[in-house]
């Protein structure tokens, strides 16, 4: 599904580093994330924390005025947000640490920049579940929860691609959705090379979600194009 709404989660850096603060912000607002503060210190980053209560933080251990660990326990003393450590490189004894205190998860420094956005990612995916939609289609009914199709009595299970699909449908729903882009959500950031896969999933699924999957209704073909999903108000 769609997890834009995750972007606007607000996020709290802390790291002693003014570079890395930046790269990591600059990494972040690239990747679309539009509430982001910084701190360089403890103290100013239990200040941003009381003031503007951010829902996730990705700490440093080594700190001016303290260490990541000392932050995080006074974090957890008022807020169970997801926490995410930066570790020096070595420093095993560190990521022990922070796993054992309770942290979500920890990235070794120097990171990638794509890394540190899939972590993110996967954290707050994890903490903050969206209600998914249950959507009426001409012949179906879609439910994204639990991931089926309800046609009559029949309730006809999505596969992992077919959900993918179908999710990025939904989410430009009476819009042409080109098949590259249908490509890069399901197979990433390579997507080329998976056009007759992708026409194998789109067949699979118009069996599912239409009546007649010989002259479909609700997933149109758009010639030379892509796709489009018509729901119904």
């Amino acid at each position: 599904m769609d997890f834009e709404y995750l972007k606007n989660k607000k996020l709290l850096l802390v790291d002693d580093e003014p570079e890395l603060l930046s790269m990591v912000e600059g990494i972040l607002e690239k990747e679309g994330y539009r509430n982001i503060r910084r701190a360089e210190n403890v103290k100013e980053a239990l200040k941003i924390f009381q003031e503007w209560q951010p829902e996730m933080a990705v700490l440093d251990v080594m700190l001016p005025d303290g260490d990541g660990f000392g932050l995080f326990e006074k974090i957890r003393e008022i807020s169970d947000i997801p926490v995410l450590f930066l570790t020096a490189r070595g420093e095993e004894e560190d990521k022990f640490l922070g796993l054992g205190l309770g942290a979500d998860d920890y990235i070794v420094k120097p990171f990638l920049p794509r890394e540190l956005i899939l972590r993110i990612g996967v954290i707050l995916r994890r903490c903050y579940k969206e209600e998914q939609p249950v959507v009426r289609l001409a012949g179906c009914t879609v439910d994204f929860e639990r991931a089926q199709v309800i046609k009559g009595e029949e309730k006809l299970p999505l596969t992992a691609k077919e959900f993918a699909l179908l999710s990025a449908l939904y989410r430009n729903s009476g819009k042409i959705v080109t098949i590259d882009m249908l490509c890069q959500a399901v197979w990433g950031d390579n997507p080329y090379g998976y056009e007759n896969s992708l026409m194998a999933h789109i067949r699979r699924i118009r069996e599912k979600i239409e009546e007649n999957p010989s002259k479909p209704v609700s997933l149109i073909t758009v010639k030379g194009l892509g796709y489009k999903l018509i729901v119904k108000e």
